[in-house]
């Protein structure tokens, strides 16, 4: 069974502005990243998480946050203003006894239990695995003037979620690289649309609301009264 370390990052990732604040919005009175990293606490096979900021804010972050991740068991590290400067930033604090790393972008915290659960167990057949959600419309590309150049049917592509797991191995190498895998090594698995990311304060409510339409996850029941009086 792989055992996992999980990286949260408050950066932007690929694609989106670098000011992007999404992880620090708050969602119903508590901010995305305290969130989304609740998604993965109390998992047996999850050995280490740790959360990035900005290294010029982390005094503040930790101010801010510490107190809460600590208690968590997550560790704060510092690192870059971009996606890959803070995936290497995680890599220098891997955990020796993991054998696979997840990915997560803190901005999207409304993500389905099963959905991490299946990503996991495909973890373990596959170097990389991505969560995914279709298009719902279609696209045209612009050149670099904005003007349209083609015309793309929105089946023939797919959105890019997060959270993503790699093999330790494929995620030391493009932490020293800071270069994507290739899409040809990516084992795509489709995920929840309701997986959408924070992208300011306007999206809060839009959030709030995918959050609690998630189903729950499942609680094992006590096996006997013994272990029901534990709890």
């Amino acid at each position: 069974m792989a055992d996992f370390s999980v990286l949260l990052l408050t950066a932007a990732p690929p694609g989106h502005a670098l000011e992007a604040g999404g992880a620090f919005v708050k969602i119903d009175g508590r901010e995305a990243l305290l969130r989304s990293a609740e998604l993965f606490l109390n998992r047996p096979n999850v050995k280490q998480i740790q959360i990035v900021f900005v290294a010029d804010s982390i005094e503040e972050s930790k101010k801010k946050f510490g107190g809460h991740l600590s208690f968590s068991g997550i560790k704060i590290v510092g690192g870059g203003m971009k996606w890959m400067d803070q995936i290497a930033a995680g890599a220098q604090n891997l955990a020796s006894d993991v054998s696979h790393v997840i990915v997560h972008d803190t901005a999207r915290p409304a993500v389905s239990y099963s959905d991490i659960d299946a990503l996991m167990e495909a973890a373990e057949k596959h170097p990389v695995v991505t969560l995914t959600a279709p298009l719902r419309t279609a696209l045209i590309e612009l050149d670099e003037g904005c003007n349209p150049i083609a015309y793309h049917r929105s089946d023939k592509y797919v959105q890019i979620l997060t959270p993503q797991a790699y093999t330790r191995e494929r995620f030391v190498k493009m932490a020293s690289s800071k270069e994507e895998p290739h899409p040809s090594e990516v084992h795509t698995l489709k995920g929840s649309p309701l997986n959408v990311r924070v992208s300011g304060g306007g999206d809060a409510s839009l959030v709030k609301q995918m959050i609690a339409m998630l189903p729950k996850p499942k609680i094992k029941a006590p096996s006997s009264p013994f272990e029901e009086a534990q709890w």
